[in-house]
């Protein structure tokens, strides 16, 4: 098929290299957002307390009172740093050694990133919740009526996390449609 067949069928000729120049683009822009995310998700639920008076008993919210928010602090931390690893592997993977053994070693570490946020996030929403609608079989009360600056807090470092979770299910399927890919 030669060039005017290929642009009648919708297909463009591409070098090689403006792929990968995409490809790589795509990847520091993603990383970059994914880090900013997570810093975000972390720094905001290391600075969720709040204390209150509730009929004359001082009531004091605060992260590191549950292990679930604290897991959720650290794994967050720990993302956002690994993110910053793995942008600088970006930048030195592309230009070094099999690309495709790069492309899934970024896959695999994408996946252990995104399986560790995705369990704080998961066991931290669970205590929101319990911490929003109480549980009435247990005799838990809810406490969000009372510290609702805390728990807004605790929100929007939720709501982060998942945005992370978002970038990195992104990095993943492209990291493994290039590993797939033979150079």
């Amino acid at each position: 098929m030669d060039t005017n067949q290929a642009a009648a069928c919708g297909r463009h000729s591409h070098s090689p290299h403006g792929g990968r120049k995409i490809f790589i683009a795509g990847q520091v822009v993603l990383r970059i957002s994914a880090t900013a995310i997570a810093v975000a998700a972390t720094c905001l639920m290391a600075t969720s307390k709040q204390s209150t008076d509730f009929f004359g008993i001082p009531i004091r919210a605060e992260y590191s009172y549950s292990p679930a928010f604290v897991f959720f602090l650290y794994a967050n931390g720990i993302a956002s740093v690994i993110s910053l690893v793995s942008l600088f592997l970006v930048f030195v993977g592309h230009n070094k050694g099999s690309k495709t053994r790069n492309y899934f070693f970024l896959f695999l570490l994408d996946l252990i990133v995104m399986a560790l946020v995705m369990g704080a996030a998961a066991a931290a929403t669970a205590i929101g919740y319990v911490g929003v609608y109480g549980n009435a079989h247990t005799g838990w009360m809810p406490i969000c009526d009372h510290v609702g600056k805390f728990c807004h807090r605790v929100t929007a470092s939720f709501i982060c996390s998942y945005l992370v979770l978002f970038v990195y299910l992104i990095l993943i399927v492209l990291s493994a449609y290039k590993s797939g890919q033979t150079q």
